[in-house]
C-alpha cells in the first residue's frame, strides 16, 4: 500500500514540476552576465587562494616539525 501511495504522490507531483519550471523561469530573468563584474571578483579569488596555499604550508611545516620531535630514533646494526 505505501508503494502505491508513493506512486500516486509521484503522480501528483508531475502536475506541480510545470509551476516550478514557470517559476525558475521568471527568476532567472532578471539574471545576466557581467564580464567587468567578474574581473573585480579576480582579486578576492586569488587571496582566498593565496591563504589556501599559506595554510597548507603551515600544516606541512607543522607536520614535518611534530615527525621530528617525536620520531623514535632507529638502532642502526
Amino acid at each position: 500500500m505505501k508503494l502505491l501511495n508513493m506512486f500516486l504522490n509521484l503522480l501528483n507531483a508531475s502536475d506541480n514540476i510545470n509551476d516550478v519550471v514557470e517559476k525558475v523561469e521568471q527568476a532567472s530573468e532578471g539574471m545576466s552576465w557581467h564580464p567587468k563584474d567578474a574581473l573585480g571578483t579576480l582579486s578576492y579569488m586569488g587571496k582566498g587562494m593565496l591563504v589556501i596555499f599559506v595554510l597548507i604550508g603551515v600544516i606541512i611545516l607543522a607536520t614535518l616539525l611534530i615527525n621530528k620531535i617525536f620520531a623514535e630514533k632507529k638502532n642502526s646494526k
